[in-house]
């Protein structure tokens, strides 16, 4: 999901790893984490924090690791490109020795040259896109399951449901382009289910009545919107106020948020979405929900279990690694075989989560219900 975005930008000459030495190592093992702390998707990012901070919070209680307390530091990267890079380069010379935040693909992107080239390992929390892997650096680790494994659930799911004729809508920037992309390619890889059109709208848009009139004008009988919550609000909207009537499905970075805020039930009615993990919908997360709620002061929502398992993958791979020593903090998390909230943990060769869940939700009242889920 996630997951909430400014358009890829790239780093040009001036990504190095930062203007200033990093600071020598701290008594404290330092975890940083880069999330959206302003803008619209700052809620997800203020709920990442809460998990996170929790899981540091746990580890300390029980002794710490490798006889040092831990400390998160938390920069805001707005969901940015350039915010996000210049938020990296505050991390790495603050001395991290692993980075677990991310939650926007289209600010995640632009850090990789600057965490590597530091030699900072990524456990990237939330930020799913294919573009993460795209590089092939072996410092990076995707706690989610990758768009294309999204994009198969999806189309599966809607060849279910009878759907014919299907309307793909993206926002331009990295997460919801190659979820879009990816959606395509798994659409033409079943046959039954005809693309008619793959559209793209713009950011913070006041109407997408245009954009409508070209689902309709296409026949299409289902939409799958890949990009974020607020522009997913003001598309169902400008849909159903056009008269299309069919399934509306939004990606993992919409149903993170107020997604039906201000919609009447009319609009509502068959509106679908397919979700990371939600721990309303995981009895088996009851108790840790609990905690959450009392360290928080609310429940915890979606993107929470990732950033919570972020840190903890992080510290297990440290305790294993029996040293701050970069490489050797690498090569542990590269051979994680861990049991956390999201499930068995361990990645493939080129970083991407094995045995990644998705959720199937469809909109009810004012919140979401479990239609199915997978993985």
């Amino acid at each position: 999901m996630a997951v909430v975005m400014a358009a890829l930008a790239g780093c040009g000459g001036a990504d190095q790893a930062g203007d200033t030495a990093r600071t020598d190592a701290p008594e404290v093992i330092r975890l940083g984490t880069l999330v959206p702390l302003s803008g619209r998707n700052s809620p997800s990012g203020e709920a990442m924090v809460a998990a996170a901070k929790m899981a540091v919070s746990e580890a300390n209680a029980a002794g710490g690791v490798l006889g040092r307390q831990v400390e998160l530091l938390v920069e805001d990267d707005a969901c940015d490109p350039g915010t996000a890079v210049t938020a990296a380069r505050t991390l790495i010379n603050k001395g991290i020795s692993v980075s677990v935040g991310s939650y926007c693909s289209s600010a995640t992107v632009p850090t990789l040259k600057s965490f590597r080239a530091a030699q900072v390992p990524m456990i990237v929390a939330q930020s799913n896109s294919t573009d993460l892997l795209a590089p092939k650096y072996d410092n990076v680790f995707l706690v989610c399951g990758t768009v294309a494994a999204e994009a198969r659930f999806a189309v599966d799911w809607m060849k279910r449901t009878g759907a014919k004729r299907l309307a793909v809508v993206h926002d331009g920037t990295s997460f919801p382009v190659t979820l879009a992309e990816s959606t395509v390619a798994a659409a033409k890889h079943a046959g039954g289910l005809a693309v008619t059109g793959d559209l793209e709208l713009s950011q913070g848009a006041s109407s997408y009545s245009r954009i409508a009139g070209s689902v309709l004008a296409d026949g299409a009988d289902i939409v799958y919107y890949t990009g974020y919550y607020g522009e997913a609000n003001q598309l169902i909207k400008d849909l159903r106020v056009r008269g299309f009537k069919g399934r509306i499905v939004v990606g993992d970075g919409a149903t993170d948020g107020p997604l039906l805020q201000n919609l009447p039930a009319a609009q509502r009615r068959e509106v679908y979405g397919t979700a990371l993990l939600v721990p309303a919908f995981m009895p088996e997360l009851a108790q840790w929900s609990a905690r959450y709620r009392a360290a928080a002061g609310t429940p915890p929502g979606p993107s929470t279990v990732e950033a919570y398992d972020a840190v903890n993958v992080a510290l297990d791979a440290i305790r294993r690694a029996g040293s701050l020593d970069p490489e050797a903090i690498r090569k542990a998390i590269s051979t994680t075989d861990l049991t956390t909230l999201s499930g068995r943990m361990s990645f493939n060769a080129d970083g991407s989560r094995r045995d990644a869940k998705f959720l199937l939700l469809k909109a009810h009242g004012d919140g979401f219900t479990l239609v199915t889920s997978a993985g």
